[in-house]
């Protein structure tokens, strides 16, 4: 009998630091009730009742307009929010059971904070920078952003981003005029290029060979050469006709004679006289 009592007296105590919670371990889809685990609410539904001894958790779907996005153990599902047009903000996912709606700002504007609970007009981006959807719908305050390397913006818009330079390689063409972040790239046909070198190398040889048909053409040709024969015979004529005149101013031979013991000069074929007054 002393025994029986000593264990009842151990086995209150042992009772008594114990707590029920600490003897109920609950998967993570459960939750303690009053010494039980039970089940908690799937996602798109809210709690109704909780369990007991005797019946298991009891849930229903969220009413048209609400949602519940994880396993709970809520009895109210959460509104949708309200995509206000008046506030420039419209749906951009339409929300369900499990989802809350997703409002964006209308094209053109983009959300005055944070929150996103009205909108503002967007100011122009400038040249040189571009409309970027992404900061309007991550609720950013300004959506205009410098155009990166490679992209270019040549107009003031509300909406239009930097678009990529012109890819000449793909097109087959080469690059003439290097893009900046106003201006797009300008491409060239490789085989004007080329033609741009040729043509001037073509032009200087066919002037080369041109200026030397000329040359062989006026130095070939018959008449020309006709011409130069019948001037020389002409030349050759004039010398021939010239040298008998030469001969005939040439004086003739003159033969010296003595007179009275001095030497006289005689033109050959002459007679030699002497006058009467000078004979002995």
């Amino acid at each position: 009998m002393k025994r029986l009592g000593l264990l009842g007296l151990l086995g209150a105590m042992l009772l008594g630091c114990w707590e029920p919670g600490d003897a109920v371990r609950c998967f993570d889809k459960q939750y303690e009730h009053k010494g039980r685990c039970c089940n908690r609410c799937q996602p798109g539904e809210k709690l109704v009742s909780e369990c007991n001894s005797t019946e298991d958790s009891v849930c229903t779907h969220c009413e048209r307009g609400h949602y519940q996005q994880g396993w709970t153990r809520e009895k109210h599902c959460a509104p949708h929010d309200i995509c206000d047009d008046n506030t420039g903000l419209i749906v951009k996912t339409q929300g369900n059971a499990t989802h809350n709606t997703v409002c964006q700002c209308r094209i053109g504007m983009h959300c005055s904070d944070t929150s996103c609970q009205t909108c503002v007009e967007n100011q122009p981006c400038q040249r040189g920078f571009g409309f970027v959807a992404a900061k309007a719908v991550a609720r950013m305050s300004s959506p205009c952003e410098p155009c990166a390397e490679g992209t270019f913006s040549n107009v003031s818009s509300k909406t239009e981003p930097c678009y990529p330079w012109t890819s000449c390689e793909e097109k087959g063409l080469m690059v003439k005029v290097q893009g900046t972040n106003t201006s797009d790239v300008i491409c060239e046909s490789t085989r004007r290029s080329s033609l741009s070198v040729l043509i001037p190398i073509t032009a200087a040889v066919v002037t080369c060979l041109l200026g030397l048909c000329i040359y062989c053409l006026v130095h070939t040709d018959p008449r020309r050469q006709r011409q130069k024969q019948i001037g020389a015979g002409k030349t050759r004529e004039l010398e021939d006709k010239q040298e008998p005149m030469e001969m005939e101013e040439e004086p003739f031979p003159v033969q010296e004679t003595l007179l009275r013991g001095q030497p006289v000069a005689q033109e050959d074929g002459k007679e030699s006289r002497m006058s009467e007054q000078e004979k002995p």
